[in-house]
């Protein structure tokens, strides 16, 4: 079964979709390893790895698309990518859906915000009219050459022009034909209670440490209706955490001892990264010796 259709089967299943953020192909890998049925991709981690920038726009289409190749080819899993903005006009979003598509993504998700974009937690965030976020997903849609490929429309306008407005461009774009609304950043329990009631098509919400959405449970959250529940930033900022205790202790110390167990270890490390399958295809492939 194709990754997209995989994706649009788990949506009509009922239950709700935990979905973790990965950033580079290892941590999709391990999302994998941990038993998730769905990798999505955080366009914040991707501009931290890569760029070493704040979310804040910098992040190019290729860029991103690159790493959501090697991300979609490092798992089995149905990868959903942060297309951001959709890179420009409608016409740029035609050409956006196909390189996702060609990366081997599963689902992409694309926002109503002004470019250059802002991570949707942070302040300063700017609108396209309703009108031209229509005629991008209806771009989108024309332009995606597998059907069963997701398009999940992001809005943005809690934060700009209030909650009601909100609700207006999720129903619009859902009418328009997005898969799935992703509504960003609503900021209180009732908000979150609402959405699903008020918006009609399957429902995304996405959570983050510190940011402007409450904290509460994937069961609680799939009880008030939500469908897939994305974390876009636990996975990247614990590693960073992880890696700047570990450097301290190195640069104090001279030494990594105290961490010893708290890394993976070497062999699980090689199991993960699929070292003794590289290692029969190369039995298999490579010449013996003294064969010429």
């Amino acid at each position: 079964m194709r990754k997209t259709t995989r994706l649009r089967e788990l949506i009509k299943k009922p239950g709700v979709i935990v979905m973790p953020m990965a950033y580079d192909a290892l941590s999709a890998k391990l999302m994998e390893w941990a038993g998730f049925e769905v990798v999505g991709i955080t366009g914040a981690g991707v501009s931290a790895s890569l760029l070493g920038a704040s979310d804040v726009g910098l992040l190019t289409m290729t860029e991103m698309v690159g790493q959501a190749k090697n991300i979609a080819g490092a798992t089995n899993l149905p990868v959903v990518a942060d297309a951001e903005a959709g890179y420009g006009s409608a016409l740029s979003v035609m050409r956006t859906v196909r390189e996702f598509e060609n990366a081997g993504v599963a689902g992409i998700y694309m926002e109503d915000q002004v470019m250059p974009k802002k991570c949707g937690h942070f302040e300063g965030k700017r609108l396209v009219s309703r009108a031209e976020m229509v005629g991008k997903i209806k771009a989108a849609q024309e332009a995606r050459q597998d059907r069963d490929m997701v398009i999940i429309a992001r809005t943005d306008a809690i934060a700009v022009d209030g909650f009601e407005e909100a609700i207006l461009r999720a129903n619009a774009y859902a009418e328009a034909g997005a898969d799935m609304i992703f509504v960003e950043a609503p900021t209180s329990v009732e908000q979150l209670e609402k959405i699903p009631i008020l918006v009609h098509a399957p429902i995304m919400v996405n959570l983050v440490e510190g940011g402007k959405t409450p904290l509460l449970r994937a069961k609680a959250l799939g009880e008030m209706g939500f469908k897939l529940i994305s974390y876009s930033g636990s996975a990247m900022r614990t590693a960073a955490k992880a890696m700047q205790e570990v450097l301290l202790k190195l640069k104090n110390e001279g030494t990594t001892e105290a961490f010893f167990n708290r890394m993976i270890s070497f062999e699980e490390r090689n199991e993960i990264l699929g070292l003794k399958h590289f290692q029969d295809l190369e039995k298999r492939f490579s010449p013996r010796e003294g064969e010429e």
